[in-house]
């Protein structure tokens, strides 16, 4: 006999595919609540979200209600006050009480001269309501089947208690629920702190903070260096590996094979007799120095990230302790990496298909678990797709159990699928093919893609505009004008954003066809004078504080393309839901020649009346302009500006359109 439904509970949001991985949003958002709710016939029917947050023992309710009745659509908001993981699920059952009281409209309106039957059955619900409580319950209970009988002589008098909202509420509240359904499926909604939404990021090697090659930099160098990241507006330092750099194989300059004694090795080759995940470089310094060095940067508003690199080089104990963890050759030796046609003979991978599958993932937990308890909350994960989902869905859930508020970058620049699943298995944040992104057309169609709700629901992207692995063609190709402009398109476009060292020096000498870094940081100690002329530090701290003061600047899905009339140049908008703040960008994507177009701007973009003027202020000028349903711009990268970056300014007592 099939089962036995009289109540459907149907498109549950928000939720992913399905409800098998849980939704993003960050402490604090408007967390709404909707499913389709029906039965047969035309009983009314009550509804609750029932939920819990990541310290309720208890699940708990809140009412639903009908927001639109020819769809059978109902809406509830949920309170993300906390850190962590908070499940829900959908509830529904038969209200026989508010069907009773439609009936009893119906018939009284029709003026029927014998209602007493159908009194008696709404008097008998409440009385047997008062009956199944105790405490205030009862006694609220009892005091509407009180003023119940004393109107039951009059129809219409007893219609006006019995239907009262508060009597409404009451019976929605106490009455029973034998026919309740519940969705079968309970999903999560993950509330993640601010950061996890907006952040602007610095990647550095801290052995390069120092003045002379010779000597690599330390954590109290690089701590000395902190200040003036603050100044510049970075709300996260991103470090590349910290741990003991294996001798075996070391790499020297520009990854070539066989380094001489003074060459320091890449970063990534992990492990040697001084230690492994859980251990610094000597050259660095004492794990006492990295902690004072995370306390200085939390004393400046700034979070330190740590790379989450899983291999190992020859000489990392893990090697001689666990040599099952690798992968043996039939000689019996461990084979090296390769990315063909890239070698790296100085790095061990792991192998997850080792039978100690067990051992190595708990292994892995225990290192990110050492480093939050040395302060660091953000781990960028190196290569996450050539490991099993699966162990990411576990290792992030395991360390959220304790510290729900780390959170975790994918650094996968592989197909999208994969990216996507590493997104709903927990990653905070990924990253993107921003940085291969260059016409109008790329750009806007990316966008939209990343911008859309149902993807902004699990994947934030963090938009690196290089990296020590990728130095873009259009950097190579474009100079300082082109920093720039992928500098504002970057911080502009995404809410969370990054540079690593060197692009504000406009550092773009490449290996001769190939879009990687010509005497690369990975495999050498890089001095810099950060002060050296054409840097854009001045335009780092504008845009920086443009983001920070500017909260439209802070989300994704509030990203409105605007029609222009030049290919070359491309312009958006962002404005928060109130409409108090809005920005429009407006860039010229070549590099190399001014463009003028017209900008077409619709009112609701921006929240102002249509075809009333307002002012604008281009935060990285100063310059203000009076601007209209359509503006002219020209901007000249190369003797001028690339990128206009406009605060949308009201005119005293202008209304806000929302």
């Amino acid at each position: 006999m099939p089962a036995y439904e009289q109540i459907a509970i149907e498109n549950v949001r928000p939720s992913i595919d399905g409800g098998r991985h849980p939704v993003k949003m960050v402490v604090g958002d408007p967390c709404v609540v909707e499913a389709t709710i029906f039965r047969h016939g035309h009983d009314r029917m009550q509804a609750v979200v029932r939920w819990r947050g990541p310290d309720d023992p208890q699940p708990r309710e809140v009412p639903m209600a009908l927001v639109e009745p020819g769809l059978d659509r109902w809406q509830a908001e949920l309170p993300l006050k906390a850190v962590g993981r908070h499940r829900f699920t959908v509830a529904a059952w038969t209200d026989h009480y508010a069907s009773w009281v439609v009936e009893l409209t119906k018939r009284v309106q029709a003026r029927q001269p014998d209602v007493a039957s159908e009194i008696h059955e709404g008097l008998t619900m409440v009385e047997r309501v008062s009956r199944t409580h105790s405490g205030p319950e009862h006694d609220e209970a009892q005091a509407l089947l009180g003023e119940m009988v004393k109107t039951e002589s009059q129809p219409e008098r007893l219609l006006e208690v019995a239907s009262s909202p508060r009597a409404l509420e009451l019976m929605a509240r106490l009455g029973p629920r034998a026919d309740e359904a519940v969705c079968p499926t309970e999903l999560a909604i993950m509330a993640d702190r601010p950061r996890a939404r907006t952040g602007a990021w610095y990647e550095l090697f801290v052995r390069s903070q120092t003045s002379d090659a010779s000597l690599p930099g330390t954590f109290r160098d690089a701590e000395r260096r902190l200040p003036e990241l603050s100044r510049l507006g970075f709300d996260v330092v991103y470090l590349a590996p910290i741990h003991p750099i294996g001798t075996t194989n070391r790499k020297g300059p520009n990854n070539q094979v066989g380094a001489g004694p003074n060459d320091p090795g890449s970063p990534w080759a992990i492990g040697s007799p001084a230690g492994g995940h859980k251990a610094v470089e000597p050259a660095l310094g004492t794990l006492d120095d990295f902690d004072h060095f995370v306390a200085a940067a939390h004393g400046l508003g700034m979070e330190i990230a740590l790379d989450l690199a899983i291999q190992c080089s020859p000489d990392h104990p893990w090697v001689k302790e666990h040599p099952e963890w690798f992968y043996q050759r039939a000689d019996g030796t461990i084979r090296y990496a390769e990315n063909p046609p890239k070698k790296y003979e100085d790095i061990y991978p792991v192998n997850f298909d080792t039978p100690d599958w067990r051992g190595l993932w708990d292994a892995l937990r225990d290192v990110v678990e050492f480093w939050v308890a040395h302060g660091v909350k953000i781990f960028r994960v190196d290569n996450p797709h050539t490991k099993p989902l699966g162990f990411w869905t576990w290792l992030i859930e395991s360390v959220h159990q304790k510290s729900p508020d780390v959170l975790f970058l994918a650094e996968a620049f592989t197909r999208p699928p994969m990216m996507q699943a590493l997104a709903k298995r927990g990653f905070t944040q990924s990253y993107t093919y921003f940085t291969w992104r260059n016409t109008k057309a790329e750009l806007t169609e990316y966008l939209i893609e990343l911008s859309d709700p149902a993807s902004a629901s699990y994947f934030r992207p963090n938009f690196f505009a290089n990296t020590p692995d990728i130095l873009p063609p259009i950097l190579q190709r474009g100079g300082r004008p082109a920093f720039k402009m992928r500098l504002v398109l970057a911080a502009t476009l995404s809410p969370t954003y990054g540079i690593y060292s060197g692009f504000e020096l406009c550092e773009n000498e490449p290996i001769p066809g190939r879009e990687e870094y010509l005497h690369s940081e990975k495999y050498e100690v890089k001095p810099r004078q950060w002060d050296a002329p054409g840097n854009l530090n001045d335009y780092l701290v504008r845009i920086n504080r443009a983001r920070r003061d500017n909260p439209a600047l802070q989300h994704l899905e509030n990203l409105t393309f605007l029609e222009v009339d030049h290919d070359e140049v491309i312009a958006y908008a962002k404005a928060t839901p109130d409409g108090r703040n809005a920005v429009i960008v407006v860039v010229n994507l070549d590099p190399f020649a001014a463009h003028a177009s017209t900008i077409a701007v619709p009112p609701e973009a921006i929240g102002v009346q249509p075809g009333a003027p307002y002012e604008v202020e281009d935060i990285l000028t100063g310059a203000r302009y009076t601007w209209g349903d359509r503006n002219y711009v020209h901007l000249d990268p190369v003797g001028g500006e690339p990128a206009h970056v406009l605060r949308v300014i009201r005119r005293a007592g202008a209304e806000t359109r929302v």
